[in-house]
């Protein structure tokens, strides 16, 4: 079976006009300066070397602002990057940059070396969120970079947070169906954590931000992944990659997990499986749950969290997870007296 691997080049804060409230790129990615170019040459070709030849690569400059480098900084990344791609030894390149950094001469030179992904830090769409986050544009230059990578033939992603200072349940639901608007082709969702050395650090401190706690974080995460997922627009991320290190040493406060994305598609599956309960006298009855073998553990939850409670709200005498040999997202109940 074939993989899609990202080869990830980190550049910390390179190319970023300030710190939004909420970042420090090198807490995040634990990487501290940018690479040189014997830097990227030694990473990608490690993670080639343990590629299989049917595994699909590209190469991803993340964790900074990549069009926002100096042009010349830009190319010389770029052509060597290119160069993989000229010899077919990766299928693109893919980056990540803020929506003022998007113009018709940058996206004509990132078409030139062979770029196919472009992924936007959208944070949000709420005119209050983004000025309180410090990002520095309205809405509608975000928009208006959604549309004008579209238009040139990229692919879009779109990263964006929840529980930023501002942000309600509405406001991100509001966010979601404006960038399903959009059409992009792939989403990261993001929690706010309060990290070391922000901005926001100072303001938690203060008791003038409260994060969202990990049960509010999930709901809406749950809610928003449903939304995009239906729209036909495929969920990259849903949490920042966990390290032992972010997590005990970097984040001051906020819904972090060391399987966050799992807590999320739990308790989707929860959510799907008690609209099928309603309004049925299950007392004493067993329940067996049949799911896709790679569902199963989701559809269990968290050391059993969803069988836990399906037992106790609809007093089954038993609740037992089968994994059948369906697609994902297959669920289907059978009741037993």
């Amino acid at each position: 079976m074939s993989r899609h691997i990202n080869i990830p080049v980190f550049i910390p804060h390179e190319g970023c006009p300030n710190d939004c409230i909420f970042c420090n790129q090198r807490k995040i990615s634990g990487h501290v300066h940018a690479p040189g170019e014997t830097e990227i040459r030694r990473i990608i070709e490690e993670h080639l070397a343990t590629a299989k030849p049917e595994d699909y690569c590209e190469i991803a400059f993340f964790g900074g602002s990549f069009t926002g480098l100096p042009e010349i900084q830009q190319e010389k990344y770029l052509k060597t990057a290119h160069e993989y791609v000229a010899a077919g030894r990766v299928e693109g390149i893919r980056l990540s940059t803020r929506p003022d950094y998007i113009n018709e001469g940058i996206l004509n030179l990132l078409k030139e070396y062979s770029v196919k992904v472009i992924e936007l830090g959208i944070q949000s769409l709420d005119e209050e969120v983004l000025k309180r986050s410090l990002r520095n544009y309205p809405p509608g230059v975000a928009v208006k970079a959604c549309q004008m990578i579209k238009e040139y033939g990229f692919l879009l992603g779109v990263q964006t947070m929840i529980g930023l200072p501002g942000d309600t349940l509405k406001k991100s639901i509001d966010t979601a169906q404006r960038l399903i608007g959009l059409k992009p082709d792939m989403v990261r969702i993001y929690p706010t954590l309060v990290i070391k050395d922000t901005a926001l650090e100072k303001e938690y401190m203060k008791k003038r931000y409260t994060p969202l706690s990990l049960d509010e974080a999930v709901l809406w995460c749950s809610i928003l992944v449903q939304m995009y997922e239906n729209a036909g627009v495929k969920v990259l991320r849903i949490g920042l990659q966990d390290t032992d290190e972010l997590r005990e040493k970097e984040v001051i406060a906020g819904p972090v997990h060391p399987a966050f994305g799992a807590l999320v598609y739990s308790k989707i599956f929860l959510e799907r499986i008690k609209d099928r309960l309603e309004n049925m006298d299950l007392k004493n009855k067993s329940l067996i749950i049949h799911a896709a073998p790679s569902d199963v553990s989701l559809v269990t939850g968290q050391n059993k969290s969803n069988i836990k409670y399906l037992k106790e709200k609809y007093r089954f005498r038993d609740v037992k997870v089968i994994g059948d040999q369906k697609s994902r997202n297959y669920l289907d109940l059978e009741f037993r007296d």
